[in-house]
């Protein structure tokens, strides 16, 4: 069976979203964030969804990942590559470039973190990759064939948001060895796992994590989003070349 693909996306890329219909999915853990839609990527159909809504109205936090995860199973999806925004740690990326991370350390608290709700039977999902291999490869594949430099690897620290972190925080993560800071891989990922589907993190680098940087982090994402969102994109119109 071929693979069928979806996009979940941060705010920013409307452009992905060719139609502007259609009603949230109910699933039995609630609505999800926005309308299930389709992208036509050479020739594919590509689902398209917004964690955060159409109007960017959900924070990190309230986001219902189930509903959005179980949507898309539901919708037979078998792959998913999710666009996270992303603060760097380290310096193993300057902010308006891309990566791949490899590994997660998850901080959030109080989201609903499975799809088990207890009284059933339920698995002890093993996550040591916890995202997929295989998808990694593709995109960084697609992003060499696009000749965008996207960096292969490192460690996705999972912060609670909706605010930004202190600059100790930051030292936190590093010490634990993360190299960027977002918000929304988790549970995602997990979720992902639970329901069978192949999940990638396409990261976009916004802005230097909290005291890192030489000026405020809001004045870096606004100078840093538009390059590394153009160079996310060519990388996902490469992974559906045919």
């Amino acid at each position: 069976m071929p693979e069928k693909y979806a996009i979940i996306v941060g705010s920013g890329f409307g452009e992905f979203i060719e139609d502007d219909g259609g009603d949230c999915v109910e699933t039995e853990y609630g609505r999800t964030s926005a309308p299930l839609r389709t992208r036509i990527m050479d020739g594919q159909r590509v689902t398209v969804l917004p964690r955060h809504g159409d109007n960017h109205t959900l924070p990190p936090h309230a986001i219902n990942y189930r509903a959005n995860m179980a949507a898309l199973a539901g919708h037979g999806i078998t792959a998913v590559i999710a666009l996270n925004t992303v603060g760097v740690i380290t310096k193993v990326r300057k902010p308006g470039e891309v990566a791949v991370p490899e590994q997660l350390v998850d901080y959030t608290w109080g989201r609903d973190h499975t799809i088990h709700a207890g009284g059933a039977d339920f698995d002890h999902i093993e996550f040591t990759e916890p995202f997929s291999a295989r998808q990694r490869r593709r995109l960084l594949d697609a992003a060499d064939a696009a000749g965008i430099d996207c960096y292969d690897g490192g460690v996705y620290a999972v912060a609670q948001g909706p605010r930004l972190e202190t600059a100790a925080e930051i030292d936190r993560y590093e010490r634990d060895g993360a190299d960027y800071v977002g918000m929304t891989a988790m549970p995602e990922a997990a979720l992902a796992l639970e329901l069978g589907l192949e999940y990638a993190c396409l990261a976009l680098v916004v802005n230097r994590a909290a005291g890192r940087g030489d000026k405020p982090i809001h004045g870096d994402i606004e100078s840093s989003t538009l390059s590394a969102r153009t160079a996310a994109t060519r990388i996902l119109n490469r992974l559906f070349e045919r």
